[in-house]
């Protein structure tokens, strides 16, 4: 029925491999979402076969939450580019079930997956999200999971309680600092005497081409962050 605002409303359904999964993608497609959320998704496979039975045009998201899908994580993005995948999604509860490891704070034994998992859609464009932190009554703990999400490249946490959105947010809303040089990174190279530069001296630190695309980046988010805030 909307009245979401300028939120995306994206089902997540069950996986083909259960009873439900093909009449879940098919309500799903009905009721036209922004997106669908596609769970244990290990093989290119997966990815067609969710794609077969869903409209033209509507985003995919698939969840990263097998140790299967780590091995394939080359071949999930270029099959996830094919389908029309917008977003991956780190399954970290069922991954950490599957590896028999011990889901901390830290999440030491994650570390891999996620980094990997991070590169990957990188690699291919793909927007990807961190998986959730369990215990709703630990702020502390999950300010620490988040800044670490943001630190190791994700461009968001999934949360499963309303208490936990403010610090993801906060870890996730570009310091007013960063932007502020982001700017000024950005001047010095639109200037006319950068043109054609690839390094540039800038209030004594030395910036490089690849600061400047980073920069650009960065204010985008911070911008688009302000749009919604006062939309």
């Amino acid at each position: 029925g909307g009245g979401f605002g300028g939120r995306e409303v994206v089902v997540r359904v069950n996986g083909l491999d259960t009873p439900w999964g093909a009449d879940d993608l098919a309500a799903a497609g009905d009721a036209a979402p922004d997106a669908v959320l596609v769970p244990k998704v290990s093989t290119p496979d997966d990815l067609g076969a969710v794609r077969a039975r869903l409209p033209e045009g509507l985003p995919v998201w698939a969840m990263i939450e097998t140790c299967a899908a780590l091995f394939r994580l080359e071949a999930l993005g270029a099959e996830s580019v094919n389908v029309g995948v917008a977003a991956w999604v780190m399954g970290t509860n069922d991954l950490a079930k599957e590896m028999r490891c011990r889901l901390t704070v830290e999440r030491a034994p994650l570390m891999t997956a996620l980094s990997l998992s991070v590169m990957a859609a990188r690699a291919h464009g793909l927007v990807v999200l961190d998986g959730v932190f369990n215990e709703i009554g630990d702020a502390d703990g999950l300010a620490r999971q988040c800044a670490q999400a943001a630190d190791l490249g994700f461009d968001g946490k999934t949360l499963i309680h309303p208490g936990q959105i403010e610090a993801a947010n906060a870890a996730f809303t570009p310091d007013p600092d960063a932007v502020a040089w982001a700017r000024t990174v950005v001047n010095a190279f639109e200037r006319p005497e950068a043109e054609g530069k690839g390094v540039l001296k800038v209030e004594g630190r030395m910036v490089e081409r690849l600061h400047f695309a980073e920069a650009k980046r960065l204010i985008g988010v911070a911008e688009a962050i302000a749009a919604r805030e006062l939309a």
